[in-house]
């Protein structure tokens, strides 16, 4: 069991050689992602293996959501590091000519890296991708919930990374309450809103700056207008997608009371085609991931009336997707982030409702509306999420072009792509002034000042 001493020593190892230099430099970066990228696929299936075990991850879905992000990661930051490495020469105003300004991109330094269960290998080397990018050092720890998962991303970190770069710390809550009083130049968490709390209280002693990415109760909405089946085949998938164990699963629906029948039958209907024999035995439906997780989730059945699936085993920690209606706004399923295969449904008859009740709760990690573009730019115009998407669910995440991240409750910061890279480094401002003139301007007693003050 690692303690406080073994961590200290780790910290103490990469502070050291962060403070040689040796990460700064770009030819070790590149080398570093390579390696990391090639230790990746030495270790692919055995990842696969253990999120099957943990999760009953299918090996497609592992790859689409986990392990293939990781590589586009790593491949982006591979092709595109020099660019956003490089010393950037900005246009300088007349107030300060004929000096010469810049913008330094440097490391923060040490770095820790924090990941939850839900997607253990990609929300854990998404973010080291940007730690080695920039020329930090990580301390990296899983979640205890997955742990053949944790075994295996500590074997693989230790395959590829030296300690003194990069290591890989296990254990519970008494390891967080350790590295969380531990000073850093950069915390990356992704996880519930109740740790990030505990986190930020314990870094606010150093003003440590930190990427938060949390998640809330993200809201889907279906209007009057909207293509009905196909709003309800991705909104299953989506809610099926690792059991809607994802922050930013669609978390509850707004339904237009005026399709409210036909949609909950071609909610059934796109249930019953994604899973022609059901979810129980399917390879493509994740468990849930723990005993604790099955009774809370299980708990928001009573919330509501069943209008599709409603079936569990806790053996096979096994609940079927479920469409809930009936629901009072103040209920538990509605209080709480399900993150499990529920879904609560409530009906409305004018968008100004809708917006009404979203603004009135905490800021969610995604937004989802089905109906005409114009009234989807309304809706987005009308609240805030950290992400959103029209006519679809999810899929938002899977462009590293756009930011990830929160907003307010559901984080703060965001990462993928140069994002990432920026998340873990600083811009640092440079003025260069030549010496072979000295304007007088600037100097007391301000004899020019009525043109000064005409110059700014």
């Amino acid at each position: 069991m690692i303690d406080e001493n073994t961590i200290n020593r780790i910290v103490e190892r990469q502070k050291a050689f962060y403070k040689s230099g040796a990460t700064r430099k770009l030819k070790f970066r590149k080398e570093m992602l390579h390696k990391f990228r090639d230790g990746l696929r030495k270790w692919e299936p055995a990842l696969l293996e253990a999120l099957w075990k943990d999760l009953h991850k299918s090996a497609e879905e592992a790859y689409m959501t986990e392990i293939g992000l990781v590589y586009g990661e790593i491949d982006d930051a591979l092709k595109h590091l020099g660019k956003w490495a490089r010393r950037r020469r900005v246009c300088s105003p007349l107030t300060v000519m004929p000096s010469k300004s810049y913008i330094v991109r440097e490391p923060l330094g040490n770095t820790l890296i924090v990941s939850p269960w839900n997607y253990p290998v990609q929300l854990l080397l998404s973010p080291l991708v940007g730690a080695i990018s920039a020329g930090c050092t990580a301390v990296l720890k899983p979640s205890p919930y997955v742990p053949t998962v944790s075994d295996t991303l500590q074997k693989f970190v230790e395959d590829c990374f030296d300690e003194e770069y990069i290591a890989l710390v296990q254990g519970n809550r008494d390891v967080n309450t350790i590295l969380f009083g531990t000073r850093w130049d950069l915390v990356f968490y992704t996880g519930s809103p109740a740790t990030a709390k505990v986190l930020a209280a314990a870094q606010a002693q150093y003003l440590t700056p930190m990427v938060l990415e949390l998640g809330g109760k993200s809201p889907c909405i279906v209007d009057k207008d909207a293509d009905i089946e196909i709003a309800a085949r991705r909104i299953v998938w989506g809610k099926c997608l690792n059991s809607g164990q994802t922050c930013i699963a669609p978390d509850y629906l707004f339904v237009h009371e005026q399709i409210k029948d036909r949609f909950v039958d071609a909610f059934r209907k796109a249930l019953d085609g994604l899973y022609p024999d059901g979810t129980k035995d399917s390879d493509y439906y994740v468990h849930l991931v723990r005993d604790a997780a099955f009774d809370r989730v299980s708990e928001y059945l009573k919330d509501g009336k069943i209008l599709a699936g409603g079936r569990t085993d806790k053996a096979a920690r096994w609940i079927e997707p479920t469409l809930l209606g009936d629901v009072d706004p103040e209920s538990p399923v509605m209080t709480n982030e399900i993150f499990g295969p529920i879904f609560p449904m409530m009906t409305f008859s004018s968008r100004d409702e809708v917006v009404d009740f979203v603004i009135s709760r905490e800021k969610p990690l995604a937004f989802y509306y089905f109906g005409k573009n114009e009234d989807a730019w309304e809706m987005i115009a009308r609240t805030t999420s950290g992400g959103a998407c029209i006519n679809d669910v999810i899929m938002h995440v899977a462009n590293s072009r756009i930011p990830f991240g929160g907003v307010g409750n559901s984080g703060m910061g965001n990462y993928h792509s140069e994002r990432s890279f920026l998340a873990f480094t600083h811009e640092r401002s440079v003025l260069a002034t030549p010496t072979w003139i000295d304007l007088k301007f600037r100097y007391m007693p301000y004899k020019l000042f009525p043109l000064i003050k005409k110059m700014l």
